[in-house]
């Protein structure tokens, strides 16, 4: 029961060493001549030296952030919003219901031209879910020269 040998196995390649020299010392006449490096010490160099290095341009600091012009604030109140009332009528309604009393709530107390509430208060009233609004909110309102309301957590 022994397998025969094909006969592309049993005839293997035979390779002369003279042509495989031949071969090798063409290429290397091809690739050309390898530059050498000079040895060099890692404490001689500095960090801003090697950073101009890679670069190949200096650093240059940073400039200076120009300060946005403050807003004249006119007035600044702190409130605790009672949201509870938003809990009547359909549950999947409480948090939409919670956003729109705080605003209908803004506007009966600071009479503002126009109302911002901040991210973080609608993070607040959200946080939880539709279902499950805070029942009271603690805010900052400041109003500025403009009349714009902003709303923020307290």
């Amino acid at each position: 029961m022994a397998k025969k040998k094909s006969k592309s196995k049993q005839k293997e390649k035979e390779i002369d060493l003279d042509d495989l020299e031949e071969e090798l010392s063409a290429d290397d006449e091809d690739a050309g001549k390898i530059e050498e490096i000079e040895e060099f010490d890692l404490d001689e160099i500095s960090d801003e030296e090697e950073i101009e290095e890679i670069f190949e341009e200096e650093v240059e600091p940073l400039e200076e952030e120009i300060e946005a012009p403050k807003e004249e604030i006119i007035d600044e109140r702190l409130y605790t919003v009672p949201l509870a009332k938003a809990r009547r009528g359909p549950r999947n309604k409480y948090s939409k219901k919670a956003i729109r009393f705080l605003k209908e709530f803004m506007n009966r107390h600071m009479k503002p031209e126009a109302l911002v509430i901040s991210q973080e208060v609608n993070e607040a009233i959200w946080k939880r879910g539709i279902q499950k609004p805070p029942r009271k909110l603690k805010v900052r309102v400041t109003k500025n020269v403009d009349g714009l309301c902003v709303i923020y957590l307290a």
